[in-house]
């Protein structure tokens, strides 16, 4: 029994360690994810276990052995790091709040108390009057060119529109997964909202996953009253190859080179809010990481090994599609991402501020890492209440354009 407690507090302090400090380096950054990751938005849920593992081993045998003693202080130890954990979750909502107010915007929900209800039920993802429409085409070919639509069932007319683009290094992933809480909290809020999926690598190569992407668009601006929706206001959202994906969405609007044989339809979005992205297909941020992302396996499956380097990478990569007319962009990382460093998002805002007229809001979370959107947790809901202010501010037209200059990217 002794044995099995330290074994489990071994285990527990490792991965709060992590969370807290991800282990560096590109071998160890998809276990540093996995482990940070669920840690990181699950730590009340890890911590109440702790608290309940460490009283019934008290209770039970007490502190009598060198075992118990080590893990009661690796359980101690463990604890007060998911409280830390816990404590930097929570300051989500003002880092968010921070960054929308530089762009003039107000964030209603700044200050309220945290709905813990919601974070204690992580993977609840129903809302009263909003209704799923699954598996609809937009596109020939299969369940990769399925959306599904998310509505309230009072939806007013010509109601805002939201597009997500899931993740998954553009080899994996699924609408059914990805940015549910957001999409169930603006479609409660009166907004016609849609998940897609796109081909994946590595039978899908670039740039087949974007021209889905923009028929995805051009189907949801046809069938926008279909629901309620105004076919002329329609933002794009995403994480990780999802937030390139809406990047790139966002930059590179009516490019006929990427609407084949539909090139007259509009695909210019409103509003962009990229979470986790990746930016950088070159090389250009001069990123050790991104280097290295670029050198590995995971690229070759994406552009096949015919493409051109640097040209195809170069016309992926969003630092090279920055333009004066982009949308307003609310740009999303966290400090402790293993998968995608945060110097990579600080170099996109800046470089892209410089360049558009307008806004560009960027939100640096301290601690988040990867994916840390996917379910309810304690940052993700209030993350979700930020986006959906920048979403309704650009709605209604009063976004600023205030900014300050992001940290060293260079990091």
């Amino acid at each position: 029994m002794s044995q099995g407690f330290l074994v489990r507090q071994v285990l527990n302090a490792a991965l709060t360690a992590n969370a807290l400090r991800p282990v560096p380096g590109m071998p160890a950054s998809v276990a540093a994810f996995f482990a940070g990751w669920l840690t990181s938005e699950l730590a009340p849920q890890q911590l109440g276990a702790t608290v309940v593992d460490a009283a019934v081993h008290v209770a039970r045998r007490g502190a009598r052995t060198p075992a118990d003693r080590v893990g009661l202080a690796l359980a101690a130890a463990s604890a007060a790091g998911l409280t830390a954990n816990i404590v930097a979750s929570r300051r989500a909502g003002s880092e968010v709040s921070a960054a929308l107010a530089e762009i003039g915007v107000d964030d209603p929900g700044a200050g309220r108390p945290l709905d813990w209800r919601s974070a204690a039920r992580p993977f609840q993802m129903r809302r009263s009057g909003v209704r799923r429409v699954r598996n609809l085409e937009y596109a020939p070919g299969g369940k990769r060119f399925w959306v599904d639509v998310y509505h309230h069932r009072d939806t007013p007319p010509n109601a805002p529109m939201l597009l997500q683009i899931h993740g998954g290094g553009w080899v994996v992933g699924s609408k059914d997964h990805q940015g549910l809480p957001l999409m169930v909290e603006m479609a409660a809020r009166g907004w016609v909202c849609a998940a897609v999926n796109y081909p994946l690598s590595p039978r899908a190569k670039w740039p087949a996953h974007l021209v889905a992407i923009k028929r995805a668009v051009g189907w949801m601006r046809e069938n926008a009253t279909r629901f309620g929706g105004d076919p002329g206001f329609l933002t794009v959202t995403g994480g990780s190859a999802g937030g390139h994906l809406a990047a790139m969405v966002a930059l590179t609007a009516n490019d006929p080179a990427l609407q084949p044989g539909f090139e007259e339809v509009d695909t210019a979005v409103q509003a962009c809010v990229p979470f986790y992205g990746a930016y950088d297909f070159t090389g250009e941020s001069e990123i050790k990481a991104v280097r290295q992302r670029i050198e590995s396996g995971l690229t070759e499956m994406i552009f096949g090994k015919d493409a051109t380097v640097p040209d195809d990478y170069l016309a992926a990569s969003p630092l090279a599609k920055l333009r004066a007319d982009a949308p307003p962009f609310l740009v999303i990382h966290g400090t402790n991402d293993t998968l995608i460093p945060v110097a990579e998002a600080r170099v996109f805002v800046e470089r892209l501020r410089a360049v558009s007229a307008n806004p560009v809001a960027y939100a640096e979370l301290r601690g988040a890492q990867h994916a840390f959107d996917i379910f309810h947790s304690i940052r993700s809901d209030q993350v979700t209440r930020g986006v959906a202010a920048f979403l309704e501010a650009v709605r209604a037209g009063t976004v600023g354009a205030a900014v300050r200059p992001v940290s060293d990217p260079a990091e």
